[in-house]
């Protein structure tokens, strides 16, 4: 018998297969990004061509401004849920916290008289410091992203109601402030100011999301928080910042809604949180942080629209039109949880 012990034969068929090298891992996610909206991309024209086949009057030019004229408002707080998403938070006070944003800038054009651009920087303020109120209950007192925002969201509908009276405030005194969404920049174009300054909010978005600090500690913080951390970043001034701009979106579309109504409704946001959640999701932003695009974003608020819009136009009554979307709002989180398992192989 041989003292020395033969090493026994090694399995081939059992050993793990050697991880793809950091560059590989880097192109496939970008692929499945790419993807992702790509496939929300093609969900969009499937939808537009289905409704214009299902009724004719869908494709009007009338009917497709006022498609995008309805994504106004949905994209600005969807814009501003993306930078609060990709942390992996969550802010459910945008509906409320924008119908607060209309009050305040009713107070300031109609019960103060001043000018037009104080009442729309009055409504961003207003905005950004709901943002910054839910930044630092989440970052500094360590409340979870979804009881603080909640709280924030009962909050700003009781002082819209209150700061209103329970009464809607109108702007007939205030000349020009309903131009602001519904003007024309170009004489007998359809397409109103609102959908131009959300497109140029959406560039803005985009920018900031790639070439800023801000847009490189928000998916740092999203991907991996405590290595953020470590690495020196002081990640509760950061989410302070993130969760303040994300309200100054709010706030911006608290003055376009106003303007397109010409009124402050204090008890008409509820409900505008679940649509802005669900276009950033559809968009292929995930629940989990660390992974979205604005360009996603603006897909999913489009899609949203059209959903909406189109359902109407063919006569589906309303309680079908929410099951619908929450159907597509299922669907879209399901496709991100089968995302997510796919990158974690």
């Amino acid at each position: 018998m041989s003292l020395v012990e033969t090493p026994a034969p090694r399995n081939t068929d059992t050993q793990p297969e050697p991880a793809a090298p950091a560059p590989v891992r880097q192109l496939a996610v970008r692929f499945r990004s790419s993807l992702q909206q790509l496939l929300a991309f093609g969900s969009l024209i499937v939808l537009v061509i289905f409704f214009g086949v299902m009724n004719s009057r869908f494709l009007v030019p009338s009917n497709l401004s006022d498609i995008l004229l309805s994504t106004v408002v949905i994209g600005l707080l969807a814009l501003g849920a993306t930078f609060v998403i990709i942390t992996g938070g969550i802010d459910l006070s945008v509906g409320t916290g924008m119908s607060l944003c209309s009050v305040m800038t009713g107070v300031v054009l109609t019960y103060l008289g001043l000018p037009l651009w104080a009442g729309v920087v009055g409504g961003i303020l207003m905005g950004a410091l709901i943002g910054a109120v839910n930044g630092f209950l989440i970052s500094f007192l360590k409340i979870p992203p979804f009881i603080a925002t909640l709280a924030t969201m009962l909050v700003a509908q009781g002082l819209a109601l209150v700061v209103s009276g329970t009464k809607p405030i109108y702007f007939t005194s205030t000349e020009g402030f309903s131009n602001l969404a519904l003007g024309k920049p170009i004489p007998g174009l359809v397409v109103p100011n609102a959908v131009f300054i959300f497109f140029a909010v959406a560039v803005l978005a985009g920018l900031v999301m790639s070439k800023t600090l801000l847009g490189r500690y928000t998916f740092s913080i999203g991907s991996n928080e405590e290595a953020t951390a470590l690495s020196g970043i002081n990640v509760r001034n950061w989410k302070l910042w993130i969760y303040t701009a994300a309200g100054a979106f709010t706030g911006l579309a608290g003055v376009i809604i106003a303007a397109r109504l010409n009124s402050a409704q204090p008890g008409q946001g509820m409900g505008y949180e679940l649509q802005a959640i669900a276009a950033v999701v559809i968009g292929g932003t995930s629940l989990a942080g660390g992974k979205g695009s604005i360009v996603g974003t603006v897909i999913g608020a489009l899609i949203m629209s059209v959903l909406t819009n189109g359902l109407r136009i063919i006569s589906v009554p309303q309680e079908w039109q929410n099951v619908a979307i929450g159907i597509v709002i299922l669907v879209a989180v399901y496709l991100d949880m089968l995302r997510r398992k796919e990158t974690a192989k």
